[in-house]
């Protein structure tokens, strides 16, 4: 939509493929939004599944409790095909090996809740509009919108880079240049400043001030949502709260960089399924999304 603009998260390229028609479906990994973020950017649609619903195997693990494989098509007709075809237990992959897989679930969807949080003064006001437009049109077809609260939510990105940086350390720690490929010289700056941080957060004397919190926050991100889903049958978010940025934009200010993943985050951290798809453009003709969860 513009060459000059980011894609997305990690697995954008992917994301541009089915964008650009060049394939009908690609596969990408989101740990925290890397499909959601390129399907709102690119105008299509992207799954990330319920943890362990497709296996990880032959992926290299980032973060192994968030880590889940995903899909990109034009069409959540297409992605439901191909899903249904893939998610199949592996014995390669203990994650995959759930016993709810041959349950099925028929639960029909009456009640959409918008999560008051994400809709606070982060969001881009157009993207707000879209929303908004995008949620009235789902009321004309005959769904009840209620507001939920999710109150842990704005914890999400301090607890999700705490508990990434610290698996990544360890998933990462093989490569060292004695069994596998080059050594760590050969990692980018980001991989290193994740590696860096992890090593960091899970040392002595820094664990339980930092990574054992971020895992009771996430327990309580879990709860949020457990109390949602007792009110409404889907929850109705933002994907990213501003439009795509431009290349390079936030390579010298990561935090920035990583605040773009706010409203990624809790469902990942909650191992939950989110559906984006398109739901309009801004002004300067870009796209945006919106994810069901």
């Amino acid at each position: 939509w513009n060459t000059t603009l980011v894609p997305g998260g990690s697995s954008s390229g992917s994301g541009v493929e089915v964008a650009l028609d060049n394939v009908e479906v690609a596969t990408g990994t989101d740990t925290c939004g890397s499909i959601r973020m390129p399907a709102n950017y690119c105008n299509i649609c992207g799954i990330k599944p319920t943890y362990g619903a497709l296996s990880r195997y032959g992926v290299i693990a980032f973060a192994s409790s968030l880590d889940c494989p995903g899909l990109f098509a034009r069409t959540v007709a297409k992605l439901k095909q191909v899903f249904n075809q893939v998610s199949v237990f592996d014995p390669y992959d203990p994650t995959s090996q759930s016993q709810a897989r041959n349950k099925i679930f028929r639960k029909k969807i009456k009640t959409i809740g918008l999560p008051k949080e994400f809709f606070g003064s982060g969001l881009s006001p157009e993207i707000k509009k879209l929303i908004e437009t995008a949620t009235d049109r789902l009321k004309g077809q005959g769904f009840s919108v209620k507001a939920v609260s999710l109150p842990h939510s704005s914890y999400g990105i301090a607890a999700y880079y705490l508990i990434a940086p610290t698996e990544t350390c360890s998933n990462l720690a093989r490569y060292d240049g004695v069994r596998y490929g080059q050594d760590r010289s050969y990692f980018g700056p980001e991989a290193k400043r994740r590696i860096m941080l992890g090593s960091f957060a899970a040392s002595a004397g820094y664990a339980a001030r930092y990574y054992a919190k971020a895992a009771k926050v996430r327990t309580l991100i879990v709860n949020d949502f457990v109390e949602a889903f007792k009110q409404v049958d889907v929850i109705l978010a933002p994907v990213a709260p501003q439009p795509p940025f431009k290349l390079g934009e936030k390579t010298d200010n990561p935090l920035e960089m990583y605040l773009a993943d706010i409203y990624a985050a809790p469902a990942s951290l909650a191992g939950l399924p989110s559906l984006a798809i398109p739901c309009g453009f801004t002004q300067n003709k870009l796209p945006v999304g919106l994810q069901l969860i």
